[in-house]
C-alpha cells in the first residue's frame, strides 16, 4: 500500500497510488464540519478594493487605454498565468516534469508577476488540496460551496485541520531549489516591483500611456483577472462538468475554465492523474497553451523528464470509475456501436478495398 494512503483523501504523486489504475485503495470522502469561520477583515477590505479597481480598469481597457496597453496587459496575463500553471502548479506542486535553471528562472519571474504567494507557499497549499481534497484539510474545500472555494477561503482564518495536517507535508524538494528560496526570502520586495510597479511604468515610458490607464489596466485589471481565472479552477471546475475519469470526486472537465486558465480546466483528469504534465488526456494543445509551452522548452532541452499516463491505464480507469461520458478512442473501436456508426455523417466515403 502506498505511504500515507489511509490518511490521504486524494492522489498527489504517482507514488501515492495503490491500485493498478493509479487510484487510492478507498473511495474518497467529501466532508466539511461546522467550524466557525473567523473573518480576516484586512483581506476582505483589500480584495474589495482590488475588484472595484479592476472593474474600473476593465472599463478603461475597453474605452480609454491605448491598443499597445491592452496588448501589453494581455501578454502579462499570459506570462503570469504560466507562472502559476507551468511553474507553481505542474513543475513545483506536482513535479510532473523537471526544468533546467534558465526555465526555472523564467517561471519564477512569471510566478512573481502573478502575485499568488511565493511558489513554495503556492505549491504547499496545492499539495494539501490534492492530498486532502474536499476535506477540512483542503485549503479551498469545495464542499463548503462555490464562494468559499473561489475566494472565501482567503477571507477567513485557516481551518485547524489544515494547520495540523500541513505540518506533516514534505516540502524538502522545494526548499532544495536555490531559485525558489531566493524568491521566498525576498518576495515582499520582488512582488510589488514585478506585479505592480513595472507594469505601470513600462506603458508610461515606452508609448506615453497615462498613469491612470497604466495602473488600472495593466496592474489592477490584469492582476485581478488572472486571480479569478485561477480561482475558477478551484470553484467552477469543482462544480460543473463531466467526470469521465472518476465520478467519485468533485473535480470536473470544464472547457470554459480550460480556455481562460491556459489548459487547467480538464480537472477530473488532473485529479485522477495529477502527475501528468499535460493535466489532460490528450494534451489538447488548442485549449492547453501550458502544455504547448512546456513542449517547446522540452524540444530545446530546458524541460525534461516529462511524466504522463499510458493509454491502457487511462482506459482501465475510465471503465472502472468513469461516469460514462468519456469519448471513444477511435472510429470502429470494439465498443463503438453499429447504430452510431451507421448514423454518422461521412463525407466522400469509399470502401477500404478501393485504396
Amino acid at each position: 500500500m502506498a505511504p500515507n494512503s489511509v490518511d490521504a483523501n486524494g492522489v498527489l504523486f504517482e507514488t501515492d497510488a495503490a491500485t493498478p489504475d493509479m487510484a487510492l485503495p478507498t473511495v474518497p470522502i467529501q466532508q466539511a464540519d461546522n467550524y466557525p469561520r473567523k473573518l480576516v477583515w484586512r483581506n476582505i477590505i483589500a480584495f474589495t478594493y482590488l475588484h472595484i479597481a479592476a472593474l474600473y480598469g476593465g472599463y478603461l481597457f475597453l474605452f480609454s487605454a491605448k491598443w499597445q496597453t491592452d496588448i501589453f496587459a494581455y501578454i502579462l496575463y499570459v506570462m503570469s498565468g504560466l507562472g502559476i500553471t507551468a511553474g507553481a502548479h505542474r513543475l513545483w506542486a506536482h513535479k510532473s516534469y523537471k526544468a533546467k535553471w534558465p526555465l526555472r528562472l523564467i517561471l519564477v519571474f512569471f510566478n512573481t508577476l502573478a502575485f499568488q504567494d511565493s511558489a513554495i507557499d503556492w505549491a504547499r497549499d496545492h499539495r494539501m488540496h490534492h492530498k486532502y481534497s474536499e476535506t477540512d484539510a483542503d485549503p479551498h474545500n469545495a464542499t463548503r460551496g462555490f464562494f468559499f472555494s473561489h475566494i472565501g477561503w482567503l477571507l477567513v482564518r485557516k481551518h485547524p485541520e489544515l494547520k495540523k495536517k500541513g505540518k506533516g507535508l514534505d516540502l524538502s524538494d522545494l526548499y532544495a531549489d536555490p531559485i525558489l528560496r531566493f524568491q521566498k526570502k525576498y518576495y515582499m520586495i520582488l512582488m510589488p516591483i514585478t506585479c505592480f510597479v513595472l507594469p505601470t511604468i513600462i506603458p508610461m515610458y515606452f508609448w506615453g500611456e497615462s498613469f491612470i490607464n497604466s495602473y488600472f489596466v495593466v496592474a489592477m485589471f490584469r492582476y485581478t483577472f488572472i486571480l479569478n481565472v485561477t480561482w475558477l479552477v478551484n470553484s467552477a471546475a469543482h462544480k460543473w462538468g463531466d467526470k469521465p475519469y472518476d465520478k467519485n470526486i468533485q473535480p470536473s472537465e470544464n472547457i470554459s475554465v480550460a480556455v481562460f486558465a491556459l489548459g487547467e480546466g480538464f480537472h477530473n483528469y488532473h485529479h485522477t492523474f495529477p502527475w501528468d504534465y499535460k493535466t489532460a488526456e490528450l494534451g489538447n494543445n488548442r485549449l492547453n497553451f501550458t502544455t504547448t509551452f512546456i513542449n517547446f522548452f522540452a524540444k530545446i532541452g530546458w524541460a525534461y523528464d516529462l511524466k504522463t499516463v499510458s493509454d491502457e491505464i487511462v482506459k482501465n480507469r475510465v471503465k472502472r470509475t468513469g461516469d460514462g461520458t468519456h469519448h471513444l478512442w477511435g472510429w470502429g473501436d470494439k465498443d463503438h456501436s453499429k447504430e452510431e456508426m451507421q448514423a454518422a455523417i461521412r463525407i466522400n466515403p469509399k470502401d477500404d478495398k478501393d485504396d
